[in-house]
């Protein structure tokens, strides 16, 4: 499989913090103008706590895993490994099916972290804010996050998923996290639309 020309490792953390910044400031604003429910604890004692939970958590994998997702992905691409790499299809053909394929491997880990006893007991945290709101979106419990990054990186090498895949499969999980989980209003319709995109098993 070809490489597409260009420099993800350069560019990957600025991407990644742009989006982030961007989706949580926009969706903190509209929580203010058009909240969907009047929220029950004080936000500013929630949002400390899950993003504390959110900082923590980003040191803890930044510091357990010397390689990570991308990085993995160059690994696999220059070595051959993974579905993908031994089939000669063009590159954007290879995005597509790796970002649509990472995501479908991480839906069933969370169907897996719903219903398997263990799993579900860490991934319980998230399922026990007090609220919804964005915040909610980044607050899952360290071990969950750290076997979800072993899965993660397990689906890209065997997949052979290309580094770009995997830059806009994280970029949209992790935007569409904190979309998901918003306390804002939409209409009936735009909602039901937006239900039957973003369908998750929370």
């Amino acid at each position: 499989m070809e490489r597409l020309p260009v420099d993800i490792i350069g560019y990957e953390i600025p991407i990644r913090i742009g989006c982030f910044v961007a989706i949580f400031a926009a969706m903190a604003v509209y929580e203010l103008l058009a909240p969907r429910r009047i929220l029950t604890t004080p936000k500013s004692l929630r949002w400390v706590n899950n993003l504390s939970l959110q900082a923590l958590n980003t040191a803890l994998i930044r510091g357990l895993f010397p390689i990570l997702p991308i990085t993995s992905a160059f690994i696999a691409v220059d070595r051959g490994w993974g579905v993908l790499n031994n089939y000669h299809l063009p590159p954007w053909s290879a995005v597509i099916i790796g970002a649509i394929a990472l995501d479908c491997a991480i839906y069933l880990q969370h169907v897996a972290f719903h219903t398997v006893p263990v799993f579900w007991r860490l991934h319980m945290i998230h399922h026990t804010d007090m609220d919804i709101d964005l915040t909610t979106g980044v607050r899952f419990h360290p071990v969950e996050m750290i076997l979800s990054m072993f899965i993660k990186m397990a689906a890209i090498i065997i997949l052979g998923a290309p580094p770009l895949a995997v830059l806009i499969f994280e970029v949209a999980l992790n935007e569409s996290s904190i979309f998901t989980h918003s306390n804002v209003f939409i209409p009936g319709g735009l909602d039901r639309a937006l239900r039957m995109i973003f369908v998750t098993p929370d």
